[in-house]
């Protein structure tokens, strides 16, 4: 018996693969046959298909031709899938057709068959036309245009119903994918790392984003790639928003702020154009500017999946948290460990009661587990953490997906006509994110490549906090010491630039309500114990009296 591994044959086609030209070309012919008794309606399907027969008639001539052929082609594919013999005699026969083919590229290749395809559709179109004409195919071929004008304003008619079908939905989704994204052009942000306090080496770090923006032929020349994206995570009012306003202003490159409602809408779907769109403005920014920054506020609003944070359903950490979240939380408790199933009802109940906050008695019955199999009820709604379905993938696609060749004409005309399209530029586009929710993002939006570097901005220390004391009050007329801020500076351990530029405003607003204008010592203990423990009651009471 023959062994297929030492004698190989052919691959075996599919079914429709091997009929699907012969299925073609019989369709084919029967309409040329019906098309010949419609014009003679005494003339019989027997006697119509005699006549497509006969040697005379041009148009069943050449299909029948093309019929044989096919056939011929397709006993011999199927001798070569069963025969070894006869497959290796008919690679010998065909005149290295294989061995020249494979001298050539894939795509070269595939350039080849694409063309061979449209010749043999325009043959099929010509022999279709040369039977309505009654001419010969060459001849209706040549025919046709001046029918298409003929019949042009009937087409824009049937086009013009289409486009008003389809732009009222597409008019909808457009204006609703609008919003939420302000862009910035070089020479409207005016802050810089010198307006920046207290966080000078998350500064050092980010600095060196910079250098490779401006510079990438540093690092891509040696074989490496320029780090795409920065996670700013910390407290809030430590300065990221103000740090990512400073990379913009320093590059001199178009800042874009993206809103963190942007990406919540009513419908499904609207997000992920919204997405789309805001890389394609991106794209196009990077290319016309040599770069963009793209920032994404409160990032734990659109890189979590499932539901809002922190609300109801706070997406997969949320509800599968684990004993080091001290609560489990309702959902947690049921679904964290299937230990809980195995407890009697009380125990059950206690811990579900306690879950809650709620000081339900131990009788009560407790929720019933989820179970294997059973359908839940689930309504969907794109009002959620994440921005709805398909956002989130929809960025996390953008950050790291395949870059698209650029252009109608190169992506659709060259590629119709068989010619490679130009490869993409390299878009420089640096995604800038904050949040103060960390461990809300998704772990695919954290990985390398996408999220490359993650700086914490947490709490400045105290020569931080007295270099902001510094920069807020030089901004202003005070009489406050150096000695003074530096113990201003130990006092406050746990102030943010937020809370130090509002003290430094209380207390101008504390000397202007003395009739001052110049900042004392006083002023700003009173603004910090107002801001510590509120407005003393004698202070409340002389407002509420009308009287300072």
């Amino acid at each position: 018996m023959d062994d297929p591994a030492r004698k190989p044959t052919r691959r075996a086609l599919a079914l429709w693969d091997r009929l699907k030209f012969v299925n073609l070309l019989v369709v084919l012919w029967f309409l040329v046959v019906w098309y010949q008794m419609s014009n003679d309606p005494v003339l019989g399907f027997h006697d119509a298909a005699l006549q497509q027969l006969q040697v005379n008639s041009g148009t069943g001539r050449w299909i029948l031709l093309l019929l044989g052929i096919e056939v011929l082609r397709q006993l011999s594919f199927f001798a070569a899938e069963r025969s070894h013999r006869y497959h290796r005699a008919s690679t010998s026969l065909s005149f290295g057709s294989d061995r020249v083919a494979h001298r050539f590229s894939d795509y070269s290749r595939f350039r080849a068959s694409r063309a061979f395809k449209w010749l043999f559709f325009i043959a099929i179109i010509a022999v279709i036309l040369g039977a309505l004409y009654h001419t010969s195919p060459l001849e209706g071929l040549f025919r046709a245009p001046a029918s298409i004008v003929h019949y042009l304003p009937l087409i824009l008619y049937g086009l013009a119903l289409m486009l008003l079908a389809v732009g009222q939905f597409a008019a909808i989704f457009y204006f609703l994918s609008r919003g939420g994204v302000d862009v910035y052009y070089p020479g409207d942000i005016t802050t810089r790392f010198a307006d920046v306090w207290g966080q000078d080496h998350v500064l050092e770090k980010v600095k060196e984003n910079i250098l490779y923006l401006e510079d990438p032929e540093s690092i891509e020349e040696k074989g490496g790639y320029v780090p795409g994206g920065i996670l700013l995570w910390g407290p809030p009012g430590t300065g990221k928003t103000l740090m990512a306003e400073a990379v913009a202003g320093e590059t001199g490159r178009p800042y874009v702020f993206v809103d963190p409602g942007a990406f919540i809408n009513m419908f499904f779907g609207v997000g992920v154009l919204k997405v789309k769109f805001l890389f394609r403005k991106l794209r196009k920014l990077s290319v016309r500017y040599g770069g963009v920054i793209v920032f994404f506020d409160e990032a734990d609003a659109l890189g979590s999946r499932g539901g809002s944070v922190g609300g109801q359903g706070g997406g997969p950490r949320a509800s599968h948290a684990g004993p080091s979240s001290g609560n489990l939380g309702p959902a947690g408790l049921l679904t964290a460990c299937n230990g809980f199933s195995y407890l009697n009802p009380q125990t059950q109940s206690a811990l579900y009661a306690n879950a809650l906050g709620d000081a339900a008695p131990a009788s009560a019955a407790a929720p019933e587990p989820r179970r294997p199999g059973r359908f839940r009820q689930m309504i969907p709604t794109g009002m959620g953490g994440g921005g709805g379905m398909g956002t989130l993938q929809a960025l996390l696609t953008e950050l790291s997906g395949l870059k698209k060749p650029r252009g109608f004409f190169n992506r659709v005309v060259r590629r119709t006509l068989g010619m490679r399209p130009k490869p993409p530029p390299k878009y420089r586009i640096l995604v800038i994110m904050a949040t103060n929710l960390p461990s809300a993002l998704d772990e695919a939006l954290l990985r390398p490549g996408r999220i490359d570097r993650m700086y914490r901005v947490g709490y400045p220390s105290k020569e931080g906090r007295k270099r902001t004391y510094e920069g807020y009050f030089s901004r202003v007329s005070h009489a406050v010491t150096d000695e003074e801020m530096d113990h201003l500076a130990t006092i406050t351990p746990y102030a943010t630039g937020a809370t130090i530029k509002d003290l430094v405003n209380e207390s101008l607003i504390a000397a202007l309500r003395d009739g001052r204008a110049t900042i004392s010592w006083a002023d700003v203990l009173k603004a910090k114990l107002a801001k510590s423990v509120g407005p003393s009651e004698a202070w409340s009471t002389s407002k509420g009296n009308g009287t300072q």
